[in-house]
């Protein structure tokens, strides 16, 4: 399906020498919504950027180009030439020093892609020779030498993938479940909500959930539960921040009563509403209330 409107497609070529942190710059970039790939075969990558260009559902791609390609990497300048013009192209070189990288070797224990009888240190420096002229080509070039995973995220999250909007890049998904089924192996943060009034106790309400107005109203008719409401929100919406600030993608808050269908329910609702208010994009799920 061809693009009809709409800018061109972005490709975020990454290359860089071994251990220097390009499988996660990769995935960093995948997270934010980058079309990944790792390791296209080198001949393939402006088909691979054609075919971006009549896809209607890629805005942007990335994929990692390195060493394993063996002695066909010496094309990759006239390669990288051949890329669509329509193509809004950019070349990310990832390095680091010597000494950061025989670090990660020796915390890894993973021989260098080179191998051989040689050193790791003799392999290290065989590949910026011949990454060299792809070096001189980039139009950024990371060191990532004193940084850890999580700061060379953020920085690629802050450099090539900008957030949107308050929640852009943390995928929230909010969820109901009933204690006696379980508690939700997936979850990230838990909160026990039966300390707020059950409205299985009152007849009219037994055999209805906590999605219905009427049963609603009944539990935030309690100064508990707005105050818990009021408190809770303020609390998740400091702590969102810092989860993306520190690379995380996914978070998954579950809310718990007794048996998923009243209390949880309602509470996952109201907070799925407010985290969606404040910019952030929250799945709402009740694990429990067919039950």
């Amino acid at each position: 399906m061809r693009r009809r409107s709409g800018a061109a497609p972005e490709l975020i070529v990454i290359t860089g020498v071994s251990g220097s942190g390009k499988a996660t710059v990769l995935k960093a970039l995948e997270d934010r919504g980058c079309y990944a790939v790792d390791n296209l075969p080198l001949e393939l990558i402006p088909k691979f950027a054609e075919l971006t260009l009549n896809a209607a559902n890629i805005r942007r791609a990335a994929l990692v180009v390195d060493i394993r390609e063996g002695d066909s990497l010496e094309r990759f300048p006239g390669v990288y030439a051949k890329i669509p013009r329509k193509t809004r192209k950019r070349l990310v070189f990832l390095d680091a020093s010597d000494q950061a990288l025989l670090r990660r070797y020796s915390e890894t224990r993973r021989p260098h892609p080179l191998g051989g009888e040689q050193s790791i240190l003799k392999g290290i420096r065989a590949e910026r020779r011949a990454l060299a002229p792809i070096r001189a080509l980039a139009d950024d070039v990371i060191d990532t030498s004193t940084l850890n995973v999580h700061q060379l995220r953020r920085q690629v999250v802050e450099k090539f993938a900008p957030a949107e909007g308050a929640g852009a890049g943390l995928r929230v998904s909010v969820m109901s479940f009933g204690y006696r089924h379980g508690v939700p192996a997936e979850s990230d943060l838990v909160f026990d909500v039966r300390f707020l009034p059950n409205p299985n106790y009152i007849p009219e309400f037994k055999h209805k959930t906590g999605k219905v107005p009427a049963v609603a109203r009944y539990i935030r008719s309690f100064p508990q539960t707005d105050e818990f409401l009021e408190r809770l929100s303020a609390l998740l919406l400091y702590l969102m921040p810092h989860y993306q600030g520190e690379g995380k993608s996914y978070l998954t808050i579950a809310f718990g009563c007794t048996g998923g269908h009243h209390r949880s329910v309602m509470m996952a609702e109201e907070i799925g509403r407010r985290l969606k208010q404040a910019g952030y994009g929250a799945k709402v799920s009740h694990r429990d209330i067919g039950r």
